[in-house]
């Protein structure tokens, strides 16, 4: 099998309401963009893939990647990230480029792809994870109406000026749903942009206090309290506190990953596979954490493709706990966030989500819709 073409779509979602992520302050984000690619191969098989985008800052890629793609064997995926990595010195973080080779392999030989790495389970506990910094009596209001749905974990953002606004927050929440409901916390200090807002920035000290405060609350986790690759930091983090500590959604490749679990920085590994090396890689990383006891739950913040992608891995590996599941109406719903897909992901009645069982990524897309709201380029 030869891979023969590389059709590339721009798209532009709109979000039925402007979403404000806590992660670019004071950003009203209207749309959700990406680069959404086909690739085509000799056989009549088709792989997609999609790489999360702001404004059009991929139009240059797809002509560079279709230079590389083009003729090559879609089963050699560790071709494809030597490639990848190359990609990188030109400025392209293409990660999810590889994607769509496993989701050609898994249409060739019928199988999804979280069977052909492993097989572990069909189906992950969700989290509904919110995306907005809100007052504490609306955010009150939404996790209730977000456990009414069937959710049994909630994560909140705490990017608050104030170490005593974040804790407030995260106590008013605990009050209103009880001790058995899992809430976790994310403060977005990995990685800082730059440009739209003021946001607070953690040093070692605040994140320590409020990682003692979250400990008398009963939170699950702590997540990027310090910066990507703060090593030092989060390693003295983690042994100062009992609450354990989640990141590494943006780190890349295997040197990052080493150091973060040689190092003891992590008790919860975070690598997206669209952001961190695909899918052969993350099944790699995850057999790193695994030997180190380290449990590894996606970051799964992008689009319905991503999220499916991310879920086929924790399909494949043991020490997978949670789904991280996106979810922050009115602006970012399933329906927004999975728009180029026939039908978007959700729950089940336990609160879980299943991994697609169709051959590949196990979704198909609503080309209809993604050919209304993109450019072909």
């Amino acid at each position: 099998m030869k891979i023969t073409g590389a059709d590339a779509y721009l798209c532009h979602f709109p979000l039925p309401e402007p979403f404000y992520p806590s992660w670019i302050p004071a950003f009203p984000q209207t749309n959700n963009s990406l680069l959404l690619m086909r690739i085509t191969t000799d056989e009549g098989i088709e792989g997609v893939c999609a790489g999360i985008g702001f404004a059009n800052e991929w139009k240059g890629f797809p002509d560079l990647i279709r230079v590389f793609l083009i003729n090559r064997d879609p089963f050699q995926v560790e071709e494809a990230v030597k490639i990848l990595r190359s990609a990188k010195v030109v400025g392209f973080r293409a990660w999810f480029i590889e994607i769509a080779l496993w989701d050609i392999i898994g249409k060739a030989t019928g199988q999804p792809i979280y069977r052909l790495l492993g097989g572990c389970r069909d189906r992950v506990k969700a989290y509904a994870s919110t995306g907005e910094l809100r007052g504490i009596e609306r955010r009150v209001e939404d996790v209730q109406a977000l456990l009414e749905q069937g959710f049994k974990g909630i994560k909140l953002r705490i990017r608050y000026p104030e170490m005593r606004e974040d804790i407030a927050l995260v106590e008013a929440v605990r009050a209103a749903v009880g001790d058995e409901v899992e809430l976790m916390v994310d403060a977005n200090q990995a990685w800082l942009i730059h440009g739209f807002g003021s946001y607070p920035v953690w040093d070692f000290k605040r994140a320590l206090a409020t990682a003692r405060e979250l400990e008398k609350l009963g939170v699950t986790w702590l997540e990027e309290p310090l910066r990507i690759r703060d090593y030092h930091g989060l390693a003295e983090l983690r042994r100062a506190t009992s609450l354990p500590i989640a990141g590494g959604e943006l780190n890349e490749d295997l040197d990052d990953f080493r150091e973060l679990i040689g190092r003891g920085c992590y008790d919860i590994l975070q690598p997206d596979v669209t952001f961190s090396g695909g899918i052969l890689m993350g099944r790699k990383i995850a057999a790193m954490a695994e030997a180190a006891h380290i449990t590894y739950n996606p970051h799964t913040w992008t689009n319905g493709v991503g999220l499916a992608a991310n879920l086929q891995l924790m399909g494949a590996i043991p020490n997978c706990t949670h789904c991280e599941f996106p979810y922050e109406p009115p602006g970012w719903v399933p329906e927004a966030r999975d728009a180029m897909l026939t039908e978007p992901l959700w729950i089940d009645g336990d609160g879980y989500i299943k991994v697609p069982d169709k051959p590949g990524l196990g979704v198909e897309i609503d080309w209809d819709k993604v050919e209304a709201h993109s450019e072909k380029i």
